[in-house]
C-alpha cells in the first residue's frame, strides 16, 4: 500500500486533492488542466511556468517555478506564464557599451526605489536590484555576472513598483558585455569557423553515440576559458 499521503491546494479558486510528492505543473496536470502556455523545459531553466503562491496564515506571497516546486497543504496558486514588458527594438551592432544607451532604451531604470522588492521575489536568488544599479551606472560587466543565472520568468517585474523590465535590461547587459567588453573567447571563434567550413560532423556523430554518462563526463572535464 502506498505511504504518500494528499495534501489540499487550491487552483483557480478550486480546491482540489493531490498526491503531496507532486510539483506544482504535475499537480495542475493531476487536476485536469492540460498546460498549453506556461510550461517549457520543466527543469528550471525556461522561466516559463513562474507561480505566486499563498499559505494561510503567512501574510507573505511566495515566488517560484512551478516545474521544481512540490505542493504544500492549503497552498493558494496562481500562474503567471506571461507578463507584459517593455520591450525597445534595437540592434546590438549599432549600439555602444554605454551608460546612455541604458537611458535611451530603459529610461525607467532611474525610477528604481532601491525597495528590493524584485530581488526578494526571484526564485533564483539573484540580486536584481543590484544589477539594476549597475546598469544605471554603465557596469555591464557586473550587470551580466549577477543576472547570469536569469531565467527571464518576469516575477521580479510582475514585483516592481517603477514598472521596470528586470530581465529585458539584463539581457541588454549581457549582450553588450559579450560583444563590447569581454575578451574575444577563442575557442568560440574557432567552434564558429569549423561549422562554417562543415569539419563538425564527425564530432556530432561520435556525440549523438554517447551515453548519458560518458556526455556528462566529457562535460565535467572539458577546459574552460579564462
Amino acid at each position: 500500500m502506498s505511504s504518500t499521503k494528499n495534501v489540499t491546494i487550491y487552483l483557480y479558486g478550486k480546491k482540489y486533492s493531490v498526491p503531496e510528492t507532486l510539483t506544482i505543473i504535475k499537480a495542475i496536470e493531476y487536476c485536469g488542466y492540460e498546460m498549453t502556455s506556461g510550461i517549457g523545459c520543466r527543469h528550471g531553466f525556461c522561466g516559463a511556468c513562474s507561480v505566486i503562491y499563498r499559505i494561510p496564515d503567512d501574510h507573505q506571497l511566495h515566488y517560484c517555478l512551478a516545474c521544481e516546486t512540490l505542493v504544500q497543504d492549503n497552498m493558494y496558486i496562481a500562474t503567471l506564464p506571461f507578463f507584459p514588458v517593455a520591450h525597445p527594438v534595437y540592434d546590438v551592432d549599432k549600439v555602444d557599451a554605454s551608460q546612455q544607451i541604458m537611458m535611451q532604451l530603459y529610461p525607467e531604470i532611474y525610477s528604481c526605489v532601491s525597495c528590493r522588492s524584485c530581488s526578494n521575489a526571484c526564485p533564483r536568488g539573484l540580486d536584481v536590484m543590484g544589477y539594476v544599479h549597475d546598469c544605471q551606472n554603465g557596469d555591464f560587466k557586473a550587470a551580466a555576472e549577477k543576472s547570469f543565472d536569469c531565467v527571464m520568468c518576469h516575477i521580479c517585474a510582475s514585483r516592481c513598483p517603477a514598472s521596470i523590465s528586470q530581465p529585458e535590461v539584463a539581457m541588454l547587459a549581457r549582450r553588450l558585455y559579450g560583444k563590447y567588453v569581454a575578451p574575444e573567447a577563442q575557442h568560440l571563434v574557432q567552434r564558429v569557423d569549423e561549422v562554417k567550413r562543415g569539419t563538425l560532423l564527425k564530432d556530432v556523430q561520435n556525440l549523438m553515440e554517447m551515453s548519458d554518462e560518458q556526455l556528462q563526463q566529457l562535460y565535467n572535464s572539458r577546459e574552460i576559458e579564462k
